[in-house]
């Protein structure tokens, strides 16, 4: 065996011990209708970078491919090599440098296909417009024109011995004839995967199940893969659909960025397929917090609170009834399929006009106060009383309340 197959056999032996299986699930939570063999098809640097007002340096790029390739990510999509010759270094040295599969993206156009090629990578995914409004107002093409252009891209990176996946775009604003007559020929070209894009989001999940399925019918011995924007908050939702229609890989993005409302998340998907649908997915979930922060810093696209996932509220809680409930047991008001610990995260107890006792006393013995029953009922009434006018408690608040009141800490001892 070559020592560069070698390397890359024991680098997924060692990936796949990374971590123990998930908790148990309660009854009603989870799905087993998945196969365990599903993918993860990264795409932050390349439609991620799309994002309005986004740009990733090439040291951003190497980090965060990085990551993507230390998880256990099955592809990544570096980038657009023909774009510029920054573009096409970048996704030049990261296919040179990760053990994972390589992807660039390439139009059906010849440079594209070259410069996709050249740059090494592993697969070139080739795409063309095949919906009407698409075809004869953003193309300037027909139908057959997208076909032939289609067949001859796929047939030269196949004969250049790379992979290929063929996606005909806004396939879900697509004639369904013409759809399928053109996945059936990128299929016979050859093309390893066959993507179906929803690429203006505007696809529910129930007919995205039956497009895919009807997709994987057409595609011969080519895989399917899906794409999923998120006009419409969907794209989590479809791209599990996606999977249910029989798809094997979906193409996500961390923390959802990417075009207009953007991309699948990547850490929603992973997370769904591993904690809703009792996939083990091979994704190491418990960087994803990390990675997240890595993609909102070097993106400039700030992860709003309530974001699932890696959210700062996705493990925070304020209201007394839920802090109580979670201090006794994490699984009363969690998910429980989906902890903290499971994504790198830490559980959070936020003090404001919501905080209860519990909560209260969970934190003052943290920062090592011993309060009475009548102590912590006095500083919860000032946390309550300060979270109406502020909207929050700070420890610094917290820590001035318990003097307030006279708190003894763990060192001092009650005259």
């Amino acid at each position: 065996m070559p020592a560069p197959t070698l390397y890359r056999c024991l680098w997924l032996t060692t990936r796949i011990r990374r971590r123990p299986r998930r908790i148990e699930f309660f009854q009603g939570t989870t799905t087993n209708s998945l196969s365990q063999d599903v993918r993860i098809f990264d795409t932050t640097l390349r439609d991620g970078e799309q994002t309005p007002r986004t740009s990733f340096s090439y040291e951003n790029k190497r980090q965060i491919a990085a990551q993507l390739d230390e998880m256990g990510t099955h592809v990544i999509e570096a980038g657009f090599p023909v774009n510029s010759d920054d573009e096409f270094e970048a996704v030049r040295d990261i296919a040179a440098a990760t053990s994972t599969t390589v992807c660039g993206l390439a139009r059906v156009v010849e440079n594209d296909i070259e410069a996709a090629l050249d740059s090494g990578v592993d697969m070139v995914h080739v795409f063309v417009s095949t919906s009407d409004v698409q075809l004869e107002d953003s193309m300037h093409a027909t139908r057959t024109e997208a076909k032939q252009q289609a067949v001859e891209s796929i047939t030269r990176v196949v004969e250049a011995g790379a992979e290929c996946m063929f996606s005909p775009m806004d396939a879900t604003r697509t004639d369904e004839e013409f759809l399928s007559d053109i996945v059936n020929a990128a299929a016979d070209a050859g093309a390893d995967w066959i993507n179906v894009p929803d690429t203006c989001g505007v696809s529910t999940p129930e007919r995205f199940q039956a497009l895919v399925a009807d997709v994987v019918d057409a595609s011969g011995d080519a895989r399917v893969d899906v794409h999923t924007h998120d006009d419409f908050g969907l794209a989590t939702p479809n791209a599990l659909a996606g999977y249910r229609g029989g798809a094997s890989q979906a193409q996500v993005s961390v923390n959802g960025i990417g075009e207009r409302a953007g991309n699948a998340a990547y850490e929603e998907v992973v997370m769904g397929l591993e904690s809703l649908y009792d996939v083990d997915t091979g994704i190491d979930t418990t960087q994803i917090a990390d990675l997240s922060k890595t993609v909102e810093e070097q993106s400039a696209v700030p992860v709003p609170g309530n974001k699932p996932v890696v959210g700062d509220n996705a493990f925070a809680h304020e209201s007394g009834i839920h802090a109580a409930g979670v201090i006794e047991n994490s699984e009363t008001f969690e998910p429980g399929v989906m902890t903290p610990d499971m994504v790198g995260a830490e559980r959070e107890f936020v003090l404001g006009k919501h905080t209860g006792t519990h909560s209260v006393r969970k934190r003052l013995e943290d920062v090592g106060f011993e309060p009475t029953d009548e102590e912590v009922r006095s500083v919860t009434q000032k946390v309550k009383e300060s979270g109406v006018s502020a909207g929050h408690v700070t420890d610094t608040d917290l820590e001035r309340f318990a003097h307030e009141v006279d708190i003894t800490r763990h060192e001092e001892v009650r005259v």
